[in-house]
């Protein structure tokens, strides 16, 4: 079987490598083609790579290319992990956002709008290609802003592209660890849009114990997000958020810990990830040792602004353990080629699931996965609130794809100002304004 990554040079790529070597199962992914249009990344992963295979018996053969039709035809599975405008651009992204006043994260207000502006017309071009070399295979995206980007795809895939996520995943497994649960025999009660969802539930043997946890002061307060949000605000909620939430539940004190950071997380990663890859021009680096290296201090480091604005200090050893999206991406593979059957907290068409949304939005919700890919699970209503924040954000992104279907700029505008964390119209304009001079990928947003 065989896998195609897209963004192949990416720094992540040996979390899915390193999974692919543990499955030596029949039907396993027995070839692994990197994409990626910058050669000396390419060249530094697959280096890794080499190390991480070294002793690996039937380890998957891996072939580097920078030319996307090779990289498609004949793959069973593509891993979409692309980055346009690179982690500079999401460094300009926060920076011009900021000076604005508010937030501009990868995936979150204005600087998700901006990334998924440059983003979904190239995601496009991508799904149409893997349409006419690739038709029967399966997509998984991890491209961010992860559920807009695969609500692109899924108009010329269908359901063939899925998206997933590991913030979920990692907020269940750290809610059922405080329980005394088994995470793989938990059902965790999940619901929303990317970065955007709360857990309503944790049922062992049919019983919730979430209130257990929400009436425990200390054992809310002793993981990752109980420290984030505080015992008070989750009680108040009934659920806990994904992390994601803290930017809206906190934004002022979030923009404030940006704004009066050293470096925004976007230049942070930009200069960490450059040394990397400069460490790795020279051939007598230990690919592997400097690749682990350089992930550990990017674990830590995670979310950073906010613990401060939280007041929190450090992550905790147990925390640093995310969701494993690579596991997800393996598991989601093996369910579809095997018929290994499973549920999975995943991105897809929202069918009848909620009813405050259309057929085609794309949300977060678990998934029972078989050979005929994934199928949303029925959940039960959002409240209020949350309903709010769903249809607004979901509103910003169909306006996102009217902007790139449009070329429009006025289109483009109305998606910043609609946006619950961009509260000008004005403000919207000018962020139009700086992110069109900043990108040159968002020329046609210039008429």
């Amino acid at each position: 079987m065989k896998l195609t990554i897209l963004g192949g040079g990416g720094f992540r790529v040996p979390l899915v490598y390193g999974a692919l070597l543990g499955d030596h199962a029949e039907g396993r992914v027995t070839h692994v083609t990197l994409y990626d249009l910058d050669e000396g990344r390419l060249s530094a992963i697959a280096r890794v790579l080499a190390d991480q295979a070294e002793g690996v018996r039937d380890a998957p053969v891996v072939t580097a290319t920078a030319d996307l039709d090779d990289a498609l035809r004949g793959a069973d599975f593509v891993f979409s992990a692309i980055r346009v405008g690179g982690l500079e651009g999401r460094a300009a992204d926060e920076r011009i956002a900021l000076a604005e006043g508010v937030l501009g994260q990868e995936t979150v207000g204005a600087g998700g709008i901006a990334y998924g502006l440059r983003t979904v017309p190239v995601a496009l071009r991508i799904a149409r290609r893997i349409a006419e070399l690739a038709p029967d295979a399966w997509v998984i995206n991890f491209t961010n802003p992860a559920g807009l980007v695969t609500e692109a795809m899924s108009r010329v895939l269908g359901d063939r592209v899925v998206g997933i996520c590991d913030s979920p995943v990692g907020l269940g497994r750290r809610v059922a660890r405080v329980l005394g649960a088994n995470p793989d025999e938990a059902w965790i009660d999940y619901v929303g849009l990317n970065h955007l969802g709360w857990l309503r539930g944790l049922r062992v043997g049919g019983r919730d114990e979430l209130p257990r946890l929400l009436a425990d002061e200390e054992a809310l307060g002793s993981f990752e997000e109980g420290r984030l949000f505080g015992p008070e605000w989750l009680r108040s909620l009934g659920a806990i958020p994904n992390e994601y939430l803290h930017y809206y539940y906190f934004n002022r004190e979030a923009v404030h810990a940006y704004r009066t950071a050293e470096r925004t997380r976007g230049a942070y990663l930009r200069d960490q990830q450059g040394a990397f890859y400069e460490e790795m021009g020279k051939p007598d680096t230990p690919a592997l040792a400097a690749w682990h290296r350089t992930l550990a201090d990017r674990e830590a480091t995670y979310m950073a602004a906010n613990r401060e604005a939280a007041g929190i200090g450090e992550r905790d050893d147990e925390d640093l353990e995310s969701g494993g999206y690579e596991k997800v991406a393996l598991a989601l593979m093996r369910a579809i080629a095997r018929d290994e059957r499973t549920t999975l907290i995943l991105n897809v068409r929202n069918g009848s699931t909620l009813s405050v949304l259309d057929a085609d939005a794309v949300i977060e919700v678990p998934c029972f996965v078989d050979a005929n890919g994934a199928h949303p699970v029925s959940v039960a209503p959002l409240p209020y609130h949350a309903v709010g924040l769903v249809t607004a954000v979901k509103g910003v992104e169909r306006e996102v794809l009217a902007a790139v279907e449009s070329g429009s700029r006025a289109t483009a505008v109305k998606a910043f100002a609609l946006h619950p964390l961009v509260d000008s119209v004005a403000v919207a304009r000018r962020l139009v304004d700086g992110y069109t001079a900043e990108h040159p990928g968002l020329a046609w947003l210039r008429s």
